[in-house]
This record gives structure tokens, sequence and C-alpha cells, in this order.
């Protein structure tokens, strides 16, 4: 009986050992969550109840169970190494299998698919063509087509026209003493040719000035220029003679073949006060054609394209997906975990919403083992097992006793 008990002891405290171990061994794995093991006496019961003076009979392991508590992060330069900082885990596919995980090493595959280290896709929400996201479920995909151009449809300018400027001749293009001003921007065609805008500025009178908007040389402004009037107070008060700020140039052939165009220009922040011209802002939203250069991933998982041509695109976002029952989920290895009747339904979200955590792009979370913990505790089960095998030695000396009274 004494053997037997003791026997239990060293499996218990061998079982511990080989946790301790495992745990050890994976303290540098990425998402990897430490285990402890959980013990219970055994106690003998017959159907007429127990006796006051039973005892025991020893120890069994009842459940190793990990701690999914948070791990450090470690920062680096991979924007695809994706920490999560709180609650939930990345859902990851495997054909048409599920798992999840929190290691967030991942990479793209030759189809521009997010994956894992064992192939597994990244899922979360698409976009669409309209940088809508689509709070449909698929697996992430990076989309490495060229961003097509879209030509320049409205200008808006922020400038002061000084107002003690002299009035001038006659504009004539060709004769730079008859402008006062000019400023010029790049506007792009169908085609995603940059074609230069250049506005000038000629005074007529006191509070009132004429605009002439050459594009690609081509004057596509009003015959005799646009007319801007300014009230005492140095605003705009008309344009063309009608209240408002914006003027539509004339449409014109781009000479690069890209189809007919023409440009809303607002004037709506232009002012002639008495200080020198100065252009404050000047915007267009027009692009030429571009390449993804590289992308960024934010706290709620949303995934920007950066083109060669100063755009973004909203390519997808990352999702997130906790269980009632965190504990109830079925260890599969390489870090990751699998659904299980007692993990309770996933429940998938954007990070940051409801109990879900934040991502950190370029981090990845390193394994929540503490060494000096587990050493202290590796202690603890080397003393139990020493003790239990001294149980054991110290019954076979008792039985030993015992076969030597009977010689």
């Amino acid at each position: 009986m004494t053997t037997e008990i003791a026997l239990t002891g060293l499996n218990a405290a061998s079982a511990q050992l080989d946790v301790i171990s495992n745990n050890i061994a994976n303290n540098a794995t990425t998402g990897f969550k430490r285990s402890r093991a959980e013990f219970a006496d055994i106690f003998a019961q017959s159907t007429l109840g127990y006796s006051e003076v039973s005892i025991g009979q020893g120890v069994s392991t009842t459940a190793i169970k990990q701690d999914f508590t948070q791990g450090d992060l470690s920062f680096t330069n991979n924007n695809l190494d994706i920490a999560i900082s709180g609650e939930g885990m990345f859902r990851v596919t495997d054909g048409n299998t599920p798992y999840y995980t929190r290691s967030g090493t991942f990479g793209l595959d030759p189809d521009g698919y997010i994956v894992n280290n064992q192939g597994g896709r990244l899922t979360g929400y698409p976009a669409d063509e309209n940088n809508e996201i689509l709070p449909l479920t698929n697996d992430l995909k990076l989309d490495f087509s060229e961003l097509s151009p879209r030509p320049t449809t409205g200008m808006e300018l922020t400038l002061n026209l000084d107002a003690t400027a002299e009035v001038l001749p006659a504009f004539d293009i060709t004769d730079p003493s008859t402008i006062n001003y000019s400023t010029s921007v790049s506007v792009y065609d169908s085609l995603g040719t940059p074609q230069v805008a250049s506005i000038y500025f000629h005074k007529d009178t006191p509070n009132s000035w004429s605009a002439f908007t050459y594009i690609d040389d081509v004057e596509v402004s009003q015959p005799g220029g646009d007319e801007i009037t300014f009230t005492d107070d140095g605003e705009i008060d008309t344009v063309n003679g009608a209240p408002g700020s914006e003027i539509t140039t004339s449409a014109f052939n781009p000479s690069s073949g890209g189809a007919p165009m023409s440009v809303d220009i607002d004037f709506g922040n232009t002012t002639q006060f008495d200080n020198p011209f100065g252009v404050n802002k000047i915007s267009q939203d027009g692009y030429a054609a571009g390449r993804l250069d590289n992308f960024d991933i934010d706290a709620d998982g949303v995934i920007f394209g950066r083109f060669t041509n100063s755009q973004a695109k909203i390519m997808g976002q990352i999702t997130l997906t906790k269980f009632a029952n965190t504990q109830g989920l079925q260890q599969i290895g390489d870090s990751s975990w699998a659904e299980s009747y007692s993990s309770g339904e996933p429940i998938t979200g954007i990070p940051g919403g409801g109990t879900l955590g934040t991502l950190q792009s370029g981090a990845i979370e390193s394994s929540n083992v503490d060494i000096t913990q587990e050493l202290v505790s590796m202690i603890g089960a080397q003393r139990s097992f020493q003790a239990n095998a001294q149980v054991i030695s110290t019954g076979d000396t008792l039985t030993q006793t015992v076969i030597n009274i009977k010689r």
C-alpha cells in the first residue's frame, strides 16, 4: 500500500516536471502560453460510506491547464509581425478548418494571401473598390495590381492678393509686365499624365481681378479671364458676376491623348488684404497611376496599402476571435488551438471592439513563461519526487524487516 501511494506521488511529480520542462523549452516560442499541472487526492470510498480511519490512496493528475495571460511585446521591423494587446486570437484557416493563435508572425504567399509559418491564411474583413470594409469573414489578400489614375475634377486655392497691387495694362500672356501674380499646380488627365495648370492674376480695378487659367499651355478660362470681385472687407464677393467662389474651366483635350476634361476651381478661401501675395494652400483631387509600395496596419486591424503615387487604399481589416471559456480550447500545437464543445462558440469582431484587444504592427507577443518561476517550481517538483522515492525506499526496508522476522 505504501509503495503504491508513493508511486502515484512519483507519477504526479514526474508529470509536473514534464510540464515545467515544456514551459522552459518554449520560453522563446512566439505566442506560447505556459501550462500548469493540477492534482487531486485519491480516496477510496465504498457504497456504504467511508470509515473515519480510512487512508487516502495517493494523488492523480486531473488536468493540464494553460495560462492565457498576456506575454511581453517584442518589436521588429516587419509590418506583418502583429501582436495582440488584450483579449482575442487570430483566426487562421487551413483549407476549410479554422484554428486560433496568438502567434502573429505572418508573411505573404505567392498569391498575396497573409499566411503564418505553417501556411495557414489569416482571416478578416475584405474591402471593396470604394475602400469600404465588408463585414464578411474571408481570407485576407493584398492586391498588388496598379492603382488606376484619377483625373482631376476639382481644385481648391487659398491665397491672398495684395490689395495695394497696382492696376496693370491689359493682360498679355507673353508680357510679364501685365501679370501681377501667378501660381501653378499639376493636374492629371484620365491616363494619369500630369498637366501643369497655371493661374495668372491681373488687377483690373480696385477690388476687381481677372484670373487667367492655362492647362498644358492652353487657355481654359473664359475670354478676358474669370472676373473675381472682393468686398470692402477683402472677402470674395462675386465670380464672373454671380455670388459664389467657383469657376469651371472650358473643356480641353490633353496632349497625352486622354479624355477631354474640365476642372472646377474653388477660390472660396482667397482674400484681398493689405498683405503681400502668398499661396497658403493649393490642392487638387486627381492622381497618377501607382504601384503598391508598402502597407501599414493600425491598432484596429485596418490594412492600408501605400502606393508610389502617394495614395493610400484600404485593403481589409484583421479580425479577432474570443471564446467564453478559453481554457476549453483544444491545444493542437504550433502555438495554436481549436474550438471544442467546452470552449463555447467563437465570438469574432474588430480589434478594440467590445472586450477584444488592439493590434500592434511590427511587434510579436513573446511567451508568457517566467523562467525564474519555472525554476522555483522545478525545485519543488524535484523535492516531491525525492520524497516519494524515499517513501518507496522506506517501504522496502520495512518489507525486508518483516521477511527477516520470519527467518
